[in-house]
């Protein structure tokens, strides 16, 4: 009996030693290719890649295009499952790989039109342009990879097949990350229910005029439902959500700023660049160093795309903040059974645009979606089913609207050695809303609010849902890009982007950020009397002060203090009032002080909006710049009990 029992426990062993050996060279061979040489069709000539300490590809080639190709595969053998995923994710193509989970996701957005758009955009680019000449070798390089080598362990789990990438990916991508900026989908939904269902009182906290007869006319009778208002909620739940159910970050806000060379030690521009993203394995940005004759670049990109996002060389970098403009208006359409398929504008009945999608679902059958679009775009809440309330609602947005040349504009921005060419480069960026803040070697300094800004009606507020049928809907044009908020070598020798509004003569509706970071920016810069060093800038980078908290807390010290029951929590309200708005990691201030701000408008609003509408407005910037004014408040009906 032992030597049998010895026998089957060698031999389990050595199939546990085979097993091991086939799963570790399974994994092995997905491994990237640090070393040696790699066959790539379409080369003119080699292409060398040198990876440093921390895993940063260098790529030297002859050409642009063979660069391009060779950037194509490294990027694709560190970051192909992210390019599938944001792929998927933007062309609403996730429920064939993950399941019914994510119908709702696919289903938001095919609604988006993000996915028919791309497609006609990639069917117009002209391939003469060198853009397009360098997306098409980037996809080249990718597509080269997936074919010729072991796909990532993800594909073989979820049963991914391999599918070229195309032009028309690339855009749906950009797409997405327009759509990501957009708070509209967030902050006009909750907004317009506080305006319909609370009254102007409740609007105090908000800083927005407010509509006596709504937006929605109520004289016409056309007021959006209780059924329409959780229907938008869920919408905006269901975009909020999406880039989490699918593994990806949320872009949240940008800190960049520049100081000219006659205020630095070295007489030259120090440029400064804070992404605010959230934190992803892996990660978002894609670093990587190109060099072909004429053409230098440290770029950071995104999956898909072949032109840095963010970026510098010896002659010039710039960095990215988001420009927060509103640059969606969801319009409320009127319909009524006399007249089926079509709404109401301006006294006419026009007929809604229809077409079919069709959606894969992971072992289930497929599902074929009709989708409409109205004069003033598509139709964005019918995809909720019969949770979406009887008015359909439109979606207009910039860019669906505008040419919006993007990888072209951020081509150009790789190469743009002076102002003129940077001013130029910039003036393409249509959507989303990016504030440009760049320098170079010549001294030059300058920010540029990029964006196409849609001329309103007088008097028209986009930050609620606007009636269809009314000419406050419509768009005049467009700003002209010269117009947009701007500065250009400015006297002072210094600028500061940091997600606030913009200065300017010409007021632009948005959702922007706290102007908190940007004025302790401003406070650093401004009063900083010494020539600026490295070291100067990295520690203004590394500052972790705003002044929100103590504006905040202001208003309500004695009602804090009166409100400790023992020396215990005096102590912790004592240390609360005291905090300067410092983040240091061995504080304890900043948990007590989001926590009391969490608990805060819970006790407020919970009981006017409900638990989904008071989530959607937490996701929302609004709620940030209501607190203070409603803390400042004593008499807001916000107080009270319902």
């Amino acid at each position: 009996m032992k030597p049998f029992l010895w026998r089957a426990g060698a031999a389990l062993g050595l199939l546990l030693a085979l097993a091991l050996a086939g799963a570790g060279w399974f994994l092995w061979q997905r491994l990237p290719q640090r070393e040696g040489e790699l066959p790539l069709r379409g080369l003119q000539a080699p292409v060398s890649v040198r990876y440093d300490e921390w895993g940063v590809p260098h790529l030297r080639a002859d050409n642009e295009a063979d660069l391009y190709r060779a950037l194509g595969w490294v990027h694709a053998q560190d970051r192909l499952f992210q390019m599938e995923m944001v792929r998927r994710l933007s062309r609403g193509e996730l429920a064939e790989v993950l399941g019914p989970k994510l119908l709702p996701t696919d289903r938001l957005f095919r609604s988006l039109g993000i996915r028919a758009h791309a497609d006609a955009q990639a069917a117009a680019m002209d391939a003469a342009q060198p853009e397009t000449q360098a997306l098409q070798a980037y996809l080249d390089g990718i597509n080269q990879y997936q074919a010729s080598r072991p796909l990532p362990l993800e594909f073989a789990l979820l049963g991914i097949p391999r599918r070229d990438f195309t032009a028309a990916d690339t855009l749906s991508v950009a797409g997405y990350l327009a759509y990501s900026f957009a708070s509209a989908f967030k902050t006009e939904p909750v907004m317009t229910q506080i305006r319909d269902q609370l009254g102007p009182d409740y609007l105090r906290a908000f800083d927005l005029d407010w509509h006596p007869q709504g937006v929605v006319g109520e004289a016409a009778r056309q007021a959006l439902s209780p059924a329409d208002h959780r229907g938008l909620i869920d919408l905006a739940r269901l975009g909020a959500e999406a880039a989490e159910l699918a593994g990806l970050p949320l872009f949240e806000g940008s800190n960049a700023w520049v100081v000219s060379g006659r205020r630095s030690a070295s007489g030259k521009p120090l440029l400064a660049g804070d992404p605010h993203i959230g934190f992803a394995t892996p990660a978002v940005w894609y670093e990587a160093h190109l060099s072909a004759p004429g053409f230098e670049l440290y770029g950071h990109f995104q999956a898909l795309n072949p032109v840095a996002l963010l970026g510098h060389n010896g002659r010039f970098g710039w960095s990215l903040t988001m420009f927060q403009n509103d640059d969606i208006d969801l319009v409320a359409e009127h319909t009524d059974a006399e007249h089926p398929g079509q709404v109401l504008v301006k006294g006419q009945w026009v007929p809604l645009q229809s077409r079919e999608e069709t959606i894969r679902v992971k072992g289930q059958p497929d599902e074929t979606l009709r989708l409409q679009r109205s004069p003033h775009g598509p139709i964005v809440n019918t995809v909720l089913g019969d949770a979406a309330g009887p008015t359909p609602i439109a979606m207009w947005w910039a860019m669906l609207e505008t040419e919006n040349p993007i990888i072209g504009a951020f081509y150009r921005l790789n190469r743009a050695d002076t102002l003129a060419k940077a001013r130029e480069a910039v003036s393409g960026i249509h959507a989303p809303g990016l504030n440009v803040v760049w320098a170079n070697a010549d001294g030059d300094i300058a920010w540029w609010a990029a964006a196409r800004l849609p001329l309103r009606p007088p008097g028209v507020n986009p930050a609620f849902v606007l009636d269809g049928r009314s000419p406050e809907a419509d768009k005049l044009g467009f700003v002209p890009f010269a117009l947009n908020p701007h500065e250009e070598n400015p006297a002072r020798g210094w600028i500061v982007s940091a997600n606030h509004q913009p200065a300017g003569a010409r007021p632009v509706p948005g959702y922007y950020n706290l102007w908190d970071r940007a004025q302790r920016l401003t406070e650093q810069v401004s009063r900083h009397d010494q020539p600026w060093t490295t070291a100067d800038a990295q520690a203004l980078q590394r500052d972790v002060q705003t002044g929100y908290a103590p504006r905040t807390l202001a208003p309500v010290q004695a009602e804090l203090r009166a409100a400790a029951r023992d020396d215990a929590e005096r102590a912790l309200v004592e240390q609360l009032l005291a905090w300067t708005g410092r983040h240091d990691m061995d504080s304890i201030a900043p948990s007590l002080f989001y926590q009391w701000l969490f608990e805060l408008t819970r006790e407020a609003m919970a009981d006017e909006l409900g638990d989904a509408a008071l989530q959607s407005l937490r996701r929302t910037r609004a709620i940030d710049h209501a607190l203070p004014r409603l803390l400042a408040d004593a008499d807001s009906p916000w107080w009270d009990r319902r």
